[in-house]
């Protein structure tokens, strides 16, 4: 297809859908008159098979700034469009054998509308998650969130770890409130048991090396870092009591354990993966 004849083909398809998202005119359960889902698949499919790389969001803004029209809600109109987006995404890799909640996974993190990367994502954490170590952190992980739901989890100190930077948790969406980064003295007032110590070391070094991976869009090596956790996630719920009666080691094993979702949270939301 020459490439004259593809850019004009796009243009006329998001064209169409800024102008119905923007007006707040979506597609409804079976009512789609417009046909505006079969011209979002058209988009995706020209998308990734030609691995075109845009943000949706950079190109409504552009559009709703040169069409000089005036809309009652264009913001609302940007999330609404994103969502679309994703769910067609969905429908459209569902016979690549790519799994919704996957998706979800990746979305759910926000801020990702380029979606050649977000699906180099997700296909990275597919292969992740289909391995034991996927597996076992996934299990690690949400045993993490469990306690920190169950137990109101509030951030009460910098989190443990070896170096001067505090890191602080993300909190899931509804769950708990958005936490402040900041600099402060992370040194436990206690001696850390040998499993305890070995986890803040792991997330130590799967932290930044994560997140270098994933500022290099290498997702393969960002979940290699995240697989480095599993054995010092297990050997730590094997090992330590995390509800210690005493407050201090109570109060920074959750702050450790709120490290856990971080750090997982950097790849993607497991808390919306299945299984």
């Amino acid at each position: 297809m020459a490439s004259a004849t593809v850019a004009v083909s796009l243009a006329d398809k998001l064209d169409t859908l800024f102008s119905f998202f923007a007006a707040d005119e979506r597609p409804t359960g079976s009512k789609d008159p417009f046909a505006l889902r079969r011209a979002a698949l058209a988009i995706l499919a020209t998308q990734l098979q030609l691995q075109l790389r845009w943000e949706v969001s950079g190109l409504y803004d552009n559009w709703i700034r040169l069409s000089g029209r005036e809309y009652l809600d264009p913001i609302a109109g940007l999330e609404h469009l994103r969502y679309f987006f994703a769910d067609r995404l969905k429908v459209q890799q569902r016979e690549a054998g790519v799994r919704h909640d996957l998706i979800d996974a990746v979305f759910a993190l926000g801020g990702e509308d380029d979606l050649v990367r977000l699906l180099a994502r997700v296909r990275a954490l597919q292969a992740f998650v289909g391995t034991p170590d996927g597996t076992n952190l996934l299990a690690g992980y949400k045993r993490a969130a469990n306690i920190l739901k169950k137990e109101g989890y509030a951030l009460s100190s910098a989190p443990a770890n070896a170096g001067a930077q505090g890191q602080v948790a993300i909190a899931d969406p509804g769950l708990l409130p958005v936490q402040e980064h900041g600099t402060r003295d992370a040194r436990l007032s206690y001696t850390p048991e040998p499993a305890e110590a070995a986890l803040i070391a792991a997330l130590d070094s799967a932290e930044p090396a994560a997140a270098a991976a994933i500022a290099a869009e290498d997702f393969e090596r960002a979940m290699a870092a995240l697989a480095s956790l599993r054995a010092p996630i297990d050997a730590f719920f094997d090992t330590v009591t995390v509800n210690d009666p005493a407050p201090e080691k109570r109060s920074a094993r959750l702050d450790l354990l709120a490290r856990i979702r971080t750090a997982v949270h950097a790849v993607a939301d497991f808390s919306r993966i299945e299984g």
